[in-house]
């Protein structure tokens, strides 16, 4: 048993100096786009590659929860874009003065300008009543998929194409549009396409809707502190709260 296995084995190691480099600059300069698609489609090649890093993410069990569900027909996009709009505006109903303003004027128009959508899902029944590693945390089949997200946007990043996660539906009406069936969850709702520009910081910090949290303070060792910012964050909201109970 031990020599079959040990023919599946390849020594392991750092990758060159400037294959790290490559690495973390995908990392680093990878960027949701929302406005910045151009209309030249994606060669097959290319989206084939995309999805087979996607398809090479880890998952719990090896189950392989995922299916990609690759959308081009302009009316089935501009279908899921009404689906989008009018989940945008209720979200928007949310927000009061200055932050509704803000909010209305971020440009959210990928699934148009894309020239391909393309729908993640995780099929939660794969693998049957057993699937190892599940078994205590039945929500591993999620996380394996937002992994084939990650793997996807980052080839997509290093091939010059840019994507963009719409999270903003009603995610019933969008199933019954799309078909899929009662059991399979949406995860990611990407717009992909090729970018000539893209942010040098996320476009959320750089339009100011929200800071970088700095990584020191994200950072805890061996038990969580009984003072943490994520602490005093949730003691701010309650304060909130408290002065202003019609709020919540």
């Amino acid at each position: 048993m031990h020599g079959s296995v040990s023919r599946h084995l390849a020594m392991a190691g750092p990758f060159s100096d400037s294959e790290i480099a490559a690495v973390y600059r995908a990392i680093q300069t990878r960027r949701d786009v929302r406005n910045e698609f151009l209309s030249e489609p994606l060669p097959d090649d290319l989206l084939r590659r995309l999805l087979a890093a996607a398809h090479a993410a880890p998952s719990v069990g090896y189950m392989q929860p995922w299916n990609f569900l690759v959308i081009r027909d302009e009316a089935n996009r501009r279908a899921v874009h009404e689906i989008f709009h009018d989940a945008n505006l209720e979200a928007a109903g949310r927000l009061e003065g200055e932050q509704k303003r803000r909010y209305m004027a971020l440009k959210l128009e990928g699934i148009i300008k894309a020239p391909i959508n393309i729908c993640i899902t995780c099929d939660r029944k794969r693998g049957g009543d057993f699937v190892l590693g599940r078994t205590h945390n039945p929500n591993m089949d999620l996380y394996s998929t937002v992994c084939a997200v990650q793997n996807f946007w980052l080839a997509a990043r290093a091939e010059g194409a840019g994507v963009g996660w719409v999270s903003i539906f009603d995610h019933d009406r969008l199933k019954d549009h799309l078909g899929i069936p009662e059991s399979v969850e949406i995860v990611a709702y990407l717009c992909v396409g090729y970018v000539d520009q893209l942010y040098t910081s996320p476009e959320l910090q750089v339009k100011g809707w929200r800071e970088k949290i700095p990584l020191d303070r994200l950072i805890y060792r061996e038990r969580w502190p009984e003072a943490s910012h994520e602490l005093s964050f949730y003691r701010e909201i309650e304060c909130r709260k408290r002065q202003n109970p019609a709020s919540g």
